[in-house]
């Protein structure tokens, strides 16, 4: 909660940046740490379109021949004239170069904010910008019982439109309902900058509404849920710096909801959790999970693979005897 003063000085300091609502931006990645995204403003009407080809810069705004990394499915190019309507900030220097807008340089204007909000909310004392190795801004917050570490994401956020690489929902899958499933479409998305070279797709409010009304059927999805963060925090993957986070479970949820939509499927928990254990098992082992919108997007791809052989093992203690704890 220290930090909403930080995000309303920020509204107020930048036309960048929006207000926002902390408890649906946020996302646990850890039991001491959270992923913050920060909506920035000034870009509506949205259209997409194709890229002519990818392009890399230097901070300074130096053309490279090549990416340090690939693009890769989660990934987009964004430019100003994608956009109907943009305020005059995004075709400045600062954050655009030759029309293209760099998360690189967006996010070096954003450090520079949060740092000035910080000081002029008189929160030197409880926040602290820490150091990056990488582009990404991590705060240090002192609350009344311990520190706990946030990674603030600038985000654009792309209301009403869907992406064509999401090609979701999936042929005659039942769950969700077509219901939700215009529901969720008509949100839209969310591109972060959380590299220098790509906008990162992000399908947070469409998630959100997912596990919001995950067990309306009165079902124990949730519980399920609960129970495995609550094991993987204190058994199979403890630690600040966890190679499974909870994202990670939610989407292994996800796709045990689609594979077992019945109502009957998840009225018995012991049956229920176990099988979404048996599914976390078996992508940990493959070190392979598929992120549940992007058909060609591994969310284990760069996870340390000694580090998830551990959890595997650990998983498979637990399934040769999980009745301690399904009592």
């Amino acid at each position: 909660y220290f930090l909403n003063p930080v995000f309303l000085t920020l509204a107020h300091g930048s036309a960048l940046v929006s207000s926002l609502n902390v408890s649906e931006l946020s996302q646990v990645l850890a039991p001491s740490q959270f992923l913050i995204t920060v909506p920035l403003r000034g870009l509506t009407g949205y259209r997409e379109c194709q890229v002519r080809h990818w392009r890399y810069y230097t901070v300074h705004g130096a053309k490279l021949l090549s990416s340090v990394r690939d693009p890769e499915e989660l990934h987009q190019w964004l430019e100003v004239e994608q956009f109907s309507k943009s305020l005059q900030q995004w075709h400045e220097e600062d954050v655009n170069i030759e029309g293209d807008l760099v998360p690189a340089k967006v996010l070096i204007v954003f450090r520079e904010l949060v740092e000035k909000s910080i000081v002029s909310c008189n929160l030197s004392s409880k926040v602290t910008v820490l150091e990056s190795f990488s582009s990404v801004v991590r705060v240090a917050v002192e609350t009344s019982e311990s520190q706990v570490e946030v990674e603030l994401v600038p985000a654009v956020e792309i209301p009403t439109c869907w992406p064509e690489k999401a090609r979701w929902p999936r042929c005659l899958k039942r769950w969700p309902s077509q219901e939700k499933v215009q529901c969720i479409k008509s949100l839209g998305f969310d591109l972060l900058a959380r590299s220098n070279y790509h906008w990162q797709l992000c399908f947070s409010r469409a998630e959100h509404i997912l596990m919001e009304g995950l067990d309306e059927d009165g079902g124990c999805r949730r519980k399920c849920f609960r129970v495995m963060r609550q094991m993987k925090e204190d058994v199979w993957c403890a630690g600040n710096k966890p190679v499974i986070t909870a994202y990670h479970l939610q989407t292994v949820l996800f796709w045990t909801c689609e594979k077992y939509p019945r109502t009957k499927d998840w009225r018995c928990f012991p049956e229920a959790f176990l099988r979404l254990v048996q599914k976390l098992h078996k992508c940990v082992s493959q070190h392979f999970l598929k992120h549940y919108f992007l058909k060609n997007t591994n969310l284990l791809k760069y996870a340390n693979t000694s580090d998830l052989d551990l959890v595997a093992s650990k998983l498979a203690v637990f399934l040769e005897n999980p009745v301690f704890c399904l009592d």
